[in-house]
């Protein structure tokens, strides 16, 4: 085993310090090879260190290099290296971490981080959390609290007596709502059309003037981060319009309610922790392995109503906290331990750092390409950049350009009618040289993809 061990630990650190010389995407060749992999089942096992090889082999060369520094197509960072050595342990751990009195050292750590991130984030002292799997199931977890406790309000249990018949819940969201929390919307049962969608600015920030009169029950669905401008929602105008209203208010943060934890940024964040429930990840701009999503709520009880459940075989009987109670999964991996190891080395300090170099990166991208004649579509306002090239064509042209010059990966989007590429700055490991050195290809790219620059 320390042989097969060490030599995979040997294998991936080559590969992390290849990155940096590497394209960022894989070559198609690569890409081709992987049909080496797709034999039928074999009938007999094969040694474990030449099953390594083959992964490493075929596998490597056929990855995007999301965990290297060049990396701007979606909003995710690469693991810092305490994080992925901290992965390494609890893997090797293999604890299911539901209950306490079965897993006690990984449930600890957990709770430990839980603790250190309502500090960081400014949440309310009693806020309890879970951590799952992604943002999508962070939004689910905590709107399915929501629903517990404003249908409880109006003498519904939905736990027990499930949606059938039970009082409407109206829903409120922006009209540039993420994806994630939509389908997090349907899973529960409140419908993914059911919505009322209010009007945005010309950030994609929900207009808290045109907020529709509150009914009862309500749940209000706000935005930490717009996933093409980053801009934040007036979260703390829509407490205000929401408060006496019996109204829940959840803030979707999916990477931008991180910058609460930076005191540059934390004023963007106004109001955020009047609000009942927050989703984010970790495995954006906390720079974690994936995957590690997570959901907190301010009433913790909210949380663990919606999500417990007891059998006579579960040790769940335990003065201390199950983290099974407060999550969807009952079998779980133990996320919190790459949290705990990540809080510990970088500090409230280099938290607020990482956060505020990779905002200071973004905007020399957008300093940068302007320079170069070509048009910025947003304020920015944390690490996402958008740029049009000209037309939606030409936009196309160069995104494929970039892409195939494997400098840098970008990727594109429409937004408010408009194509453009998508620049998202989230990684620990991109340095101001990165970005220069990505700057430099994006604008050769337009210049062979024949954009015009508009001086």
């Amino acid at each position: 085993m320390n042989e097969l061990l060490l030599d995979a630990a040997t294998r991936a650190a080559s590969y992390l310090e290849a990155l940096d010389a590497r394209k960022v995407a894989p070559d198609r060749e690569a890409v081709a090879r992987l049909d080496a992999l797709d034999t039928p089942l074999p009938a007999e096992g094969c040694d474990p260190t030449r099953v390594i090889a083959h992964l490493d082999y075929f596998g490597s060369p056929a990855t995007m290099a999301m965990a290297g520094a060049r990396f701007f197509g979606f909003v995710i960072g690469g693991a810092l290296p305490v994080t992925l050595a901290a992965n390494w342990i609890a893997g090797a751990w293999d604890q299911n971490s539901a209950f306490y009195n079965a897993t006690p050292a990984t449930s600890r750590i957990e709770q430990i981080a839980l603790r250190w991130l309502v500090e960081l984030l400014g949440l309310p002292a009693e806020t309890g959390g879970a951590f799952v799997t992604g943002a999508t199931v962070a939004n689910f977890a905590a709107l399915a609290a929501a629903r517990h406790v404003v249908l409880s309000r109006v003498g519904w249990n939905v736990e027990a007596d499930g949606l059938f018949g039970a009082p409407p819940i109206q829903v409120i969201v922006g009209e540039e709502v993420h994806p994630s929390l939509v389908k997090s919307l349907g899973l529960l049962g409140l419908g993914r059309n059911r919505v009322v969608r209010v009007p945005v600015d010309g950030q994609g920030r929900m207009r808290a003037d045109a907020l529709p009169r509150i009914a009862t029950p309500s749940i209000i669905c706000t935005q930490a981060g717009n996933v093409n401008t980053g801009a934040i929602d007036p979260i703390d105008e829509i407490c205000e319009r929401a408060e006496g209203s019996g109204a829940w208010v959840h803030v979707d943060g999916a990477f931008g309610l991180w910058a609460a934890a930076s005191p540059e940024l934390a004023p963007l964040m106004r109001g955020v922790a009047r609000a009942d429930s927050w989703a984010t990840d970790a495995h954006k701009w906390l720079n974690v392995p994936y995957d590690c999503g997570l959901a907190f709520t301010r009433d913790a009880e909210a949380l663990r109503a919606a999500m417990a459940v007891t059998a006579d075989y579960l040790p769940s009987l335990s003065p201390f906290r199950n983290p099974a109670d407060y999550t969807p999964e009952l079998s779980r991996r133990a996320r919190g331990i790459e949290v705990w190891a990540a809080l510990r080395a970088l500090g409230r300090d280099g938290v607020a750092e990482l956060i505020e170099r990779n905002c200071r990166q973004a905007r020399r991208f957008a300093e940068g390409l302007r320079a170069g004649g070509f048009r910025i579509l947003n304020e920015i306002a944390l690490n996402q950049v958008l740029v049009a090239f000209g037309d939606a064509a030409t936009t196309q042209r160069v995104i494929a350009a970039i892409q195939d010059d494997g400098t840098c990966w970008c990727g594109g989007t429409v937004w408010q009618g408009e194509t453009a590429m998508r620049i998202s700055v989230s990684s620990w490991a991109t340095t101001d040289e990165d970005v220069e050195k990505s700057i430099a290809a994006m604008l050769r790219a337009a210049k062979s993809a024949g954009a015009t620059p508009s001086r």
